[in-house]
């Protein structure tokens, strides 16, 4: 009789104990399909350019948002805008200092849905050594196996300390940063 007593608690207990949250999928990007960008007012023009040499770690199920977990690993040396003069100055030690730092990091643990296939992840990016929170506002389709994704989000470059030395009548403060993203599962 007392057995009976505690068999249904310890059950469930027991039950309860094996339940895990939903386990986001992983995909992996496709390089040759993906680009990640920047923009920058420059003069009269805004400075673009990509990033050739990155890659990213992404968990996501769009059933469960709130468990993805994105990390985006960047070269800044790879940094390219088709000029040589910007793309000698950028891994200088006054901008991007890529000898010192060769590697920038975005990293979110979690996104939300804003509406329809609109999501928002709130990350940290991690320049120079220095760390600043930054929203990535994206898109999101998935068509079987592929996922494509475009997104933007702003910083403040003097956060990090890049070319702190350059005017914003030279430079802008304000940098955009583009994601165009194909991955597969």
């Amino acid at each position: 009789m007392v057995l009976k007593k505690f068999a249904l608690p310890i059950l469930l207990l027991s039950m309860i104990g094996t339940l895990s949250p939903a386990q986001a999928e992983s995909w992996t990007v496709d390089a040759a399909n993906s680009t990640l960008g920047f923009e920058v007012p420059q003069g009269s023009s805004p400075l673009k350019g990509t990033f050739t040499t990155w890659d990213a770690s992404i968990e996501f199920d769009v059933s469960a948002p709130e468990n993805a977990v994105i990390v985006a690993t960047i070269n800044p040396a790879s940094a390219s805008t088709g000029n040589p003069q910007f793309d000698t100055t950028l891994p200088a030690a006054d901008w991007f200092d890529a000898a010192g730092f060769p590697v920038a990091e975005f990293k979110a643990e979690g996104a939300s849905l804003v509406e329809g296939n609109s999501y928002r992840a709130e990350g940290t990016l991690t320049i120079k050594g220095s760390s600043h929170p930054v929203t990535l506002d994206f898109t999101l389709d998935i068509d079987g196996d592929t996922a494509k994704a475009n997104g933007t989000a702003k910083l403040n470059r003097l956060d990090y300390q890049l070319g702190a030395g350059v005017g914003t009548d030279t430079v802008g403060d304000i940098v955009t940063v583009m994601l165009d993203l194909t991955a597969t599962r």
